[in-house]
């Protein structure tokens, strides 16, 4: 069963999730057996949507949907903290604060007042690829969302008093969520060793020594290098006049000037060839934990919708293998989280365990290989499989609920998967996974030779380290 131990880690890594439409479930089959898992006839709902480019790069993405007086807008710009030098990381992150605090045409601290003003919410999240920024309002106040956005891409103010507060803001979030919390270093420890030798081999959060360091011409670079609309993209989706909204488009967004071509950062993560194992010593912690990672695949490549199925038969639910084994039968930990985490140029697929008290963590590792290697030399069962894609399918269908949901995905999928029409393909990705390619996935990324193991033990008071 999923619990809430990276919930609030990976929440300062990414702050993303897939929204949801409705969906109609059409009776089922009988069941072959009494307890067989069978799977309802579905069909997804298509999301129609018109895309196109303005003359400066910027990519704008329109959804219609008008059951309700709401729009939401949400403005991509393809940079994440993999595009940071690794003596200046942070950046990515620091700018999602810093572009909340005002323009050359927007006072300090107004742009919060004036959204809550108009009856609307507006948030923003930064991830190892893309930072994002979006806004919810009734839909006669669409001009307001769009209007501050331009000016955030044009007119953004990178000044000293705004850069200083929000040196104080990010280093005081750093302490709460990474350096003070149980087991909230985590991820960063986790990352820099799955991703050994790249640039996701950091965190969004970044460090404070570097934002410390950095100076304000180095900020404003980073400001006008990324922050261009041809790195942006642009969705709008909710009760809107298609035709207006496109000239609003083009008057707010149209005299913008295009920025220089950004270049990528270009790598792969190589199949690992020795494990890797780190004990780390904090206060914090509360209980034994251990964790097991491995390298895994983009979340475009043609195996991710295995190896997401493949952690779902590990770790997703009361019946999943690990709790089964380590919480019910062996009684052995408290809670089972297993997270796949794909990324734009590869991934991670970990396992972690929160142990009793009285646990061992060689015990915890002992049972989480034990059921590794199950996988490995056994594979999966057609049942077990037909589960987790009705567990697929729900969040799937539930994943367009909202406007500002479609929004995301139509952003995302456009970018991270190089066509927006995929958010009309995922089921289908992970319809046609056989028992076969989840075997497959644990032979290829599930590898004794690729694991990295996090080692948290809990510190006695006044031992030494």
């Amino acid at each position: 069963m999923k619990h809430c131990l990276l919930a609030g880690i990976l929440a300062t890594v990414v702050g993303w999730g897939l929204g949801g439409t409705s969906v109609a479930f059409a009776e089922s089959a009988p069941a072959a057996k009494p307890d067989a898992v069978t799977m309802p006839t579905v069909k997804m709902p298509v999301i129609d949507f018109v895309e196109y480019d303005l003359p400066n790069g910027l990519h704008v993405i329109l959804h219609q949907n008008k059951t309700a007086p709401v729009v939401g807008t949400y403005l991509l710009y393809h940079v994440g903290s993999k595009n940071e030098r690794a003596d200046r990381t942070g950046f990515a992150h620091f700018f999602e604060h810093l572009m909340f605090e005002g323009t050359e045409n927007i006072q300090r601290g107004q742009i919060d007042k004036l959204v809550s003003a108009a009856g609307g919410n507006l948030n923003a999240s930064t991830s190892f690829d893309r930072t994002d920024y979006h806004f919810n309002l009734p839909s006669n106040q669409l001009g307001l969302a769009l209007w501050i956005e331009s000016e955030r891409m044009l007119h953004g103010k990178v000044e000293k008093i705004g850069v200083e507060t929000q040196r104080q803001v990010v280093k005081e979030e750093r302490r709460l969520g990474t350096d003070n919390a149980p087991y909230g270093t985590l991820f960063e420890n986790l990352a820099a060793l799955v991703f050994q030798g790249t640039p996701y081999a950091w965190t969004p959060i970044g460090s404070v020594q570097y934002i410390d360091q950095a100076t304000l011409d180095e900020f404003r670079a980073f400001y006008h290098h990324y922050y261009v609309p041809n790195n942006a993209t642009l969705v709008v989706a909710g009760d809107f006049d298609l035709d207006a909204t496109k000239k609003q488009i083009a008057d707010y967004f149209g005299p913008i000037p295009r920025g220089k071509d950004i270049e990528r950062p270009q790598f792969e993560l190589k199949p690992q060839t020795k494990p890797s194992e780190q004990m780390v010593e904090s206060p914090t912690t509360p209980l034994p934990s251990s964790v097991h990672a491995w390298r895994a695949p983009a979340e475009a490549a043609a195996d991710a919708p295995a190896v997401e199925l493949l952690a779902d038969i590990l770790g997703t639910g009361r019946s999943s293998r690990l709790y089964e084994r380590l919480v019910r039968n062996e009684q052995a930990a408290s809670e089972i989280e297993v997270f796949p985490y794909l990324l734009e140029n590869g991934g991670v697929l970990g396992v972690s365990a929160i142990g009793n008290a009285d646990t061992p963590l060689k015990k915890l590792d002992q049972l989480i290989d034990e059921e590794i290697a199950k996988i490995r030399e056994k594979g999966v069962t057609e049942e077990e499989l037909q589960k987790v894609k009705n567990l697929k399918l729900r969040e799937l269908a539930s994943s367009y609920a909202t406007m500002q949901n479609r929004a995301r995905n139509l952003a995302h999928y456009h970018v991270m998967f190089g066509g927006t029409d995929q958010i009309n393909h995922q089921w289908e990705r992970y319809d046609a996974v056989t028992p076969k390619a989840i075997q497959d996935a644990a032979l290829k990324y599930l590898n004794p030779n690729g694991t990295n193991v996090l080692h948290y033990p809990v510190v006695k008071p006044n031992a030494s380290k």
